[in-house]
């Protein structure tokens, strides 16, 4: 069976249309987005593998990880009580950045994944269960 098949997600590699130079962050993030934003663009502009079609996914992931920092803060504002509706928006909005983080190879996983690039395929070794 095909590694493909399985659900294991290709190697990230380089773009051929990557972007040179970080765009600077959109006007709208708030002041965390624009945080991640200016701490993992460059990062991923080094490595060759943002163009200016992942923008949206980036701002995405920014938008969410800024809006957890913003609800972490607020709840430490008000004494650190847990608020169990905020604490479940902050539980979603980490879940989506988790998602587009390994997308972007941000997460160590991923990154792992970068490095290995491309694997040989598994189809080419003997099958154990051929009669």
């Amino acid at each position: 069976m095909s590694k493909h098949l399985r659900g294991v997600k290709p190697a990230i590699g380089k773009d051929a249309e990557a972007l040179t130079k970080a765009p600077p962050a959109p006007a709208y993030l708030t002041s965390h987005a624009k945080a991640e934003w200016r701490r993992v663009l460059p990062l991923l502009v080094a490595r060759g593998v943002i163009t200016k079609a992942d923008l949206a996914g980036v701002e995405a992931y920014c938008v969410a990880a800024g809006a957890a920092r913003q609800i972490g803060e607020a709840m430490a504002l008000a004494g650190g009580l847990p608020d169990l509706r905020l604490g479940g928006l902050q539980i979603r909005y980490m879940q989506a950045a988790r998602q587009f983080a390994a997308e972007y190879g941000l997460t160590p996983t991923s990154r792992a994944r970068m490095a290995a690039g491309g694997d040989a395929d598994d189809d080419t070794s003997p099958n154990p269960l051929a009669i």
